[in-house]
């Protein structure tokens, strides 16, 4: 039995829908899991519930359905695999071609049931496609205003612009901001590929916000024991925080070449 979750943050939207999926119920086994009407709420109703499907409206005020689609594919895991997304959605034919092309489904406002008892069979056969969703996400210019991570059994919201430096650790990526650290599973490698137009990597370990470097200091090597100093290395500094971060002589030219003004 397939277990469904409505997320759309107008409640006759999801009065509608949770309508049409009782009069799909007689062709297709479901239930429906819950509802939830936004983005973050979405994000901890899958969390909680688990649910086989999710009918996610795109058009969401704070955090949309394209952005919650890339949290979904984000978090998933080996053992955990994100749910199908149908979205649900108003785009003209050809901004829909780009769902296609990726092999995703989607609903065109007002939802019919015999529109919808197929996409229902089409979402369960994609369930395992979950890198779909960042691709499909992605294809659409989505990418995400906020990272969320797990504390203490709640969700919370990272603003992106407020990330200082992601710096991996072991298994996980400590996320550091002006106020606090956070940490996520999510690979460091992930982040530079979804955001490298706004970090730049200082160290194989460390990105740092392009606009939250002060500057750069060199700081000189330790002396052996026949009193010979090596060459030292280069960190940089941040701005708002008195960590400096190492760059490594791999990177250095990178960086002086990313930051470089104008």
């Amino acid at each position: 039995m397939l277990r469904v979750l409505i997320v759309d943050d107008e409640p006759p939207a999801r009065a509608r829908l949770r309508q049409v999926l009782a009069d799909c119920a007689e062709r297709v086994a479901l239930t429906v899991a819950g509802e939830a009407d936004g983005g973050l709420k979405a994000l901890t109703a899958v969390e909680q519930l688990r649910p086989d499907v999710v009918l996610l409206d795109i058009h969401m005020p704070g955090m949309d359905g394209l952005e919650v689609a890339r949290h979904l594919s984000a978090r998933a895991t080996e053992t955990e695999p994100p749910p199908a997304v149908v979205f649900v959605t108003a785009y003209d034919e050809h901004a829909l071609a780009a769902f296609d092309v990726q092999a995703l489904d989607y609903l065109l406002k007002p939802v019919g049931a015999e529109r919808l008892v197929a996409t229902l069979a089409r979402a369960e056969r994609l369930r395992p496609n979950d890198s779909k969703l960042a691709q499909a996400a992605q294809s659409l210019g989505a990418s995400r205003t906020h990272l969320t991570v797990s504390e203490r059994g709640r969700m919370i919201l990272v603003p992106v612009d407020d990330i200082v430096y992601l710096r991996a650790e072991l298994k996980y990526v400590t996320i550091r901001t002006l106020a606090r650290e956070h940490l996520t599973e999510e690979s460091l490698a992930s982040f530079e590929q979804e955001f490298g137009e706004r970090f730049v990597r200082v160290h194989r370990n460390a990105l740092v916000a392009r606009a939250a470097i002060l500057g750069f200091q060199r700081v000189r090597g330790e002396a052996d024991e026949e009193g010979e100093s090596s060459d030292g290395h280069w960190v940089v500094l941040l701005k708002g925080l008195p960590e400096k971060l190492p760059i490594s002589r791999r990177q250095w030219p990178m960086v002086k070449e990313a930051v470089r003004p104008g």
